[in-house]
């Protein structure tokens, strides 16, 4: 039976932290998914279409190289309802420090009771993307700041198109 897991996320944009879970993802599992949540309360600053290209563009060559099937999605449910969907029996999730552990340590009890047959994998950031976030990423783009050192550089030239008008 294929191991397959489903990451989620906003992904609003791409960025390295992103990047260092899929990196240690693809060596756990034979097919990974990375799955945008749609959430009619945020506004993001890439369409759903733009975050796919930035999944496939940055997510895909890594999965190929580590022979790991690669495949994204969206959905607007919960997130142990598209695993099921999916077909994964695996859910990762990126830490940082303590206080996303205290989260996400809640959300997999309340995910297992939900799907017992789905485990979250907690996977700890490399030292060197532990301070990076999405949001953070995109207030510094939008004020004319450097990005290239938080995400790839694909990323990075979507963002400064982005902001340019």
């Amino acid at each position: 039976m294929p191991r397959i897991a489903l990451y989620p996320g906003s992904f609003d944009p791409v960025t390295n932290g992103h990047l260092d879970v899929v990196r240690h993802s693809v060596t756990l599992c034979d097919r990974l998914i990375v799955a945008i949540a749609i959430n009619p309360n945020k506004k993001p600053l890439f369409s759903v279409e733009e975050r796919l290209a930035m999944i496939q563009e940055v997510f895909g060559p890594v999965a190929a190289s580590a022979g790991c099937a690669f495949d994204s999605m969206t959905f607007d449910d919960l997130t142990v309802a598209a695993a099921k969907r999916a077909g994964a029996t695996i859910l990762i999730r990126g830490l940082r420090d303590g206080t996303d552990l205290d989260y996400e340590m809640q959300i997999a009890g309340m995910n297992e009771t939900m799907a017992p047959e789905v485990r979250t994998v907690f996977l700890p950031a490399s030292p060197m993307v532990r301070p990076i976030t999405a949001t953070l990423v995109r207030q510094i783009a939008g004020m004319g700041g450097d990005v290239s050192n938080f995400v790839p550089k694909a990323v990075a030239k979507r963002l400064k198109t982005k902001f340019a008008g």
